[in-house]
């Protein structure tokens, strides 16, 4: 049996962490420590994206930890203690974190991504409105703009299609304006709707 087979067995077709069905995928959990499919867990795409820090925290979302963090397979109770703690704040996340209990083994792995030391706060890339910003979407210039190096000037109301975040600064944004590829600061796009 393949793995996607038998982790749509053992999950019985629902998300391991919340229960939502649709769209599943395997998520292995960090670090890989062996070859065990008690190291990957079957997730929706909501969860995926919040542990992957693609989206605000949503504290209502996470609230099925309480029910999941006592599944038997291993991964899964890693990341229900995972995103406990960055839930730590909320007294229901706290109250089923002190109820959790792991072996050593198990709770070195848990701490070796270093995400339990995390909260719920999310940087993500956002224009000058406040809207979250997304590899591929199409923005305006709010602002004319001197291009560092270039004789290139951008104009106020240059769309920019097909934008790239920069993954280590989330003020800044990869475009190309007349061919040329250019770091823009958030604070100076809106992102144009489809």
């Amino acid at each position: 049996m393949k793995q996607d087979d038998l982790l749509q067995q053992r999950s019985g077709g629902k998300c391991e962490l919340c229960g939502a069905t649709g769209a599943l995928k395997a998520y292995e959990v960090p670090p890989s420590i062996s070859n065990s499919l008690d190291q990957v867990i079957l997730i929706c795409p909501k969860c995926q994206a919040q542990i992957d820090k693609k989206e605000e925290l949503d504290s209502n979302h996470w609230k099925c930890l309480s029910e999941s963090m006592w599944s038997e397979v291993q991964g899964v109770q890693v990341m229900a203690w995972r995103m406990l703690n960055r839930l730590r704040q909320e007294s229901w996340a706290q109250d089923s974190l002190e109820m959790m209990y792991f072996d050593e083994p198990t709770l070195a792995w848990a701490k070796a991504t270093g995400d339990h030391e995390n909260d719920a706060t999310v940087e993500l890339h956002k224009d000058s409105n406040g809207n979250v910003l997304q590899s591929g979407d199409t923005v305006v210039l709010i602002k004319s703009l001197d291009v560092k190096g270039s004789t290139l000037n951008a104009k106020m109301g240059t769309v920019v299609k097909n934008i790239r975040l920069v993954p280590e600064n989330t003020e800044q944004i990869e475009g190309k304006i007349e061919g040329q590829l250019i770091v823009i600061l958030t604070k100076y796009v809106r992102r144009q709707n489809d």
